[in-house]
């Protein structure tokens, strides 16, 4: 049962959060994935999947044919439901998280923090509120042999590359001045917190192009403390 790792255009990017300045990204699949690499994996009549209710919550189980075992191999996971269609969400939610657990699409787990610079061509703002307009996908992605994310590049819309894994690209329709670099004050707030949350300065570092926190731009800075105070 070898199930293969996700392609690019197999893997979507899905705004988290967002500032004036930047957002974060988020990768995921959709059910349509999971379903043809169950259908690739397994052949179209070798698994199988159901709905249930358990104490009010929708599951789903995947079961899969095992030929060595002669039997069902099942996988369940509860879904959550989505702001548009509650039961249809819940639904889609429970068989995409239940094909985490057979381990479609697991490789998404070892993405990276990925943060976006945007320039005002790319949002809205409504009410005082803020939007992204601009659309990204995946152009490139690579794996080691753990299944670990190692290369990553993200475009929008307009084929321009945004973020490659290990370093920020900005287009060069960005209206804003390059950041300066941090004082020590906030070096030192951002060491204090990595060693609170027990994440490595290296592992940060190595995302985010530099060697060290002292070379960390301002909105580097501010995007990886959210991301550490979250955690």
């Amino acid at each position: 049962m070898n199930i293969r790792t996700l392609m690019a255009d197999e893997i979507e990017c899905r705004v988290q959060t967002v500032k004036e300045n930047g957002c974060s990204i988020l990768l995921y699949k959709d059910a349509r994935c999971d379903m043809r690499i169950l259908d690739e994996t397994f052949g179209i009549m070798g698994w199988q999947r159901k709905h249930e209710l358990i104490n009010n919550n929708l599951f789903c189980t995947i079961s899969v044919w095992d030929e060595e075992k002669q039997m069902w191999i099942n996988k369940q996971d509860v879904g959550v439901e989505s702001y548009t269609e509650k039961e249809k969400g819940q639904a889609s939610d429970s068989f995409k998280r239940a094909c985490f657990n057979l381990g479609i699409g697991r490789e998404l787990y070892t993405a990276p923090f990925i943060w976006i610079k945007l320039n005002s061509n790319d949002i809205n703002k409504y009410n005082n509120k803020i939007s992204v307009k601009t659309k990204f996908h995946v152009s490139e992605i690579a794996y080691n042999d753990k299944r670990e994310i190692v290369a990553l590049e993200i475009k929008d819309d307009k084929g321009n590359v945004r973020y490659k894994l290990g370093q920020r690209t900005v287009t060069e329709t960005t209206d804003e001045e390059p950041n300066k670099k941090l004082d020590k004050a906030k070096v030192d707030a951002i060491r204090e917190l990595a060693r609170v949350k027990n994440v490595a300065e290296e592992y940060i570092c190595n995302f985010r192009n530099v060697s060290s926190f002292e070379e960390l731009e301002q909105d580097d800075w501010k995007a990886t403390m959210e991301w550490l105070k979250k955690r």
